[in-house]
């Protein structure tokens, strides 16, 4: 079967967004474009190292080509409304990409089915027909420091840390490693 690469060169809307409650929340990522929606499926930490990575190529991209780059989007860029539904997951992400498309000063994320077989690496931002499905989102660096911002925010909206042991807490209790079981008692 020949891949489908979901293309969105202008998009008007690229954001990352959960369903579900703290503990048990499901991420995607969101592209909009001329009224067609794509939404993925990642993990929470799939969502955290792109906003990381996409900060640092933004870095990357000012220092070596004098790309203008905000240090943050304005709040009216960052996209503060909720995912658009239904929501259909086009796929589960594997292999995420990031590049500079210098014709048009763009960042472009591809995101790629993950698959059992391993990946390679040249599918990754290329147009070959063989290869996992794939999205791919041209974004201004304007764009991209927004998603960046949203997305940092969207991973820290969870379950508040354990001040001893940063793990998360559940609702219904946390054991934590720090105590070891081991609670003291009221001074007498």
């Amino acid at each position: 079967m020949a891949r489908v690469i979901h293309l969105f060169r202008q998009p008007e809307r690229f954001v990352a967004g959960t369903v579900g409650q703290p503990g048990d929340r499901s991420f995607y990522l969101q592209a909009s474009e001329n009224g067609r929606t794509v939404s993925v499926l990642l993990e929470k930490q799939q969502v955290s190292v792109l906003a990381e990575r996409l900060g640092a190529l933004l870095e990357e991209v000012h220092r070596r080509f004098g790309a203008e780059v905000p240090p943050d989007a304005p709040e009216d860029v960052v996209d503060t409304e909720p995912l658009e539904v239904p929501l259909e997951e086009e796929f589960r992400v594997g292999t995420m990409g990031l590049g500079w498309d210098a014709d048009s000063s763009a960042v472009v994320v591809e995101l790629l089915a993950a698959t059992e077989e391993e990946i390679d690496e040249s599918v990754v931002l290329d147009d070959t027909e063989e290869g996992p499905d794939a999205v791919r989102v041209f974004l201004s660096p304007v764009q991209a420091r927004a998603f960046a911002q949203r997305a940092e925010r969207v991973v820290s909206a969870g379950r508040k840390p354990c001040p001893l042991c940063n793990e998360p807490l559940d609702a219904e209790g946390h054991v934590c490693p720090r105590q070891n079981g081991y609670r003291r008692g009221e001074p007498s």
